[in-house]
């Protein structure tokens, strides 16, 4: 058996869940589990979180949409997501999901405490809206009028409003940040937050909403809702063990702070720029490092819910060939062997071991966006 090195707490981003996953997700999955299974294989305890974000306004209208509950569409997604994961054998201590009783009192007792010490203020908004995202735009951050992250049209939003006093930490973050280089890997992401948003100037953040009900209410001002970064984000303590009044249990006195919260790129601004401030202002240490993987590509662009181009992990895995398990190279070749008398045309005209989806990841470059193509998983299925 191999020496306990001490602890290990690893994070994947919590799922969306305004759709079913997609192989971008899974991706994701299969990579922290490959780090979980090593760092195991090492000797370290490994603690493994992952699950699903299940708030929303996006949520909201697919449930009317599907004449359902929010809560009813949100346990079918989720449901999903957690059937996939297992597809792939990932190796997780806790799938959590955001509608749990716990993490809902939880966050009460944080947007409260933050209030309170006079970090949440109340106000009022006013600018675009990117309801895929379920991102605030000022005018000068629109790309060609559009949502910078999706490229869809944004819509103008006024509302009251609970802000964050995000300017206040600031100086704080940046010191961070240029004090431990390990923090915001790969490096090209660390350049990007600091160069784009921390030095121009951080903007106070929106962190409740009036116009929809699909979420955690405010306590003390029952109209509002918790918007979804802090509800979502501090999943990462809430599940862990952390209390708001400081009666943190052992799990989290022994796992926290996270080691590695593995995520999209696309999601590093939330979590290198507002998770660390909420960190900072709850008096919690921060994350000792945010890696934030490349994209899978559809054409030249990323794979997501959002722009509607996704493929499916049920279209691409066949859960019954699976090379896990197999006692040598031969073995896994007979796999192979089967798929060579008749080689597919096209990536889904078949569909593929999850062993081999899982080597191809296994082989990827984690700092470059990627296709997943025919070409990369014949090749794989060779090995």
């Amino acid at each position: 058996m191999a020496e306990n090195k001490g602890k290990f707490y690893m994070t994947t981003a919590i799922a969306y869940t305004s759709g079913k996953p997609h192989i971008g997700n899974t991706y994701e999955i299969i990579l922290a589990d490959a780090i979980a299974r090593y760092k195991r294989a090492e000797g370290y305890d490994v603690y493994f979180q992952t699950g699903t974000d299940e708030h929303g306004q996006k949520i909201q209208e697919k449930a009317e949409a599907a004449d359902i509950s929010p809560k009813e569409f949100v346990d079918q997604v989720s449901g999903e997501v957690k059937r996939i994961w297992d597809l792939v054998n990932s190796s997780y201590d806790n799938f959590v999901r955001t509608t749990d009783e716990d993490h809902e009192k939880c966050v009460k007792k944080i947007f409260k405490k933050l209030y309170d010490q006079g970090d949440i203020y109340k106000g009022s908004y006013e600018g675009m809206y990117c309801t895929p995202c379920e991102s605030f735009w000022t005018e000068s951050q629109l790309v060609d009028g559009k949502c910078p992250d999706c490229g869809r049209e944004v819509q103008p939003a006024k509302e009251e409003a609970y802000f964050f006093r995000m300017s206040k930490y600031a100086d704080r973050l940046i010191e961070h940040i240029n004090t431990h280089p390990e923090f915001i890997q790969p490096e090209s992401r660390k350049n990007e937050m600091m160069n784009n948003f921390l030095l121009p100037g951080l903007q106070d953040l929106c962190v409740s909403r009036t116009s929809f009900k699909w979420g955690i209410p405010v306590d003390f001002d029952p109209g509002h809702v918790v918007y979804v970064w802090l509800d979502a984000l501090t999943n990462y303590i809430t599940f862990c063990g952390y209390d708001p009044d400081g009666n943190h249990d052992e799990h989290y006195k022994k796992f926290w702070p996270a080691d590695v919260h593995l995520i999209g790129k696309d999601i590093i601004r939330f979590h290198t720029i507002y998770w660390p401030i909420f960190l900072m202002a709850l008096g919690e240490p921060l994350p000792k490092q945010v890696f934030g993987h490349p994209w899978l590509l559809v054409g030249d662009g990323k794979m997501s819910k959002s722009l509607g181009n996704l493929i499916s992990p049920a279209q691409l895995f066949d859960p019954a060939n699976s090379v896990r398990g197999a006692t040598s190279k031969a073995g896994a070749k007979g796999v192979a062997k089967a798929g060579k008398s008749a080689p597919p045309k096209s990536l889904l005209e078949r569909t593929w071991p999850v062993d081999v989806c899982r080597l191809w990841v296994a082989a990827s470059d984690y700092t470059s966006d990627m296709s997943l193509g025919l070409t990369q998983l014949l090749k794989i299925q060779e090995i």
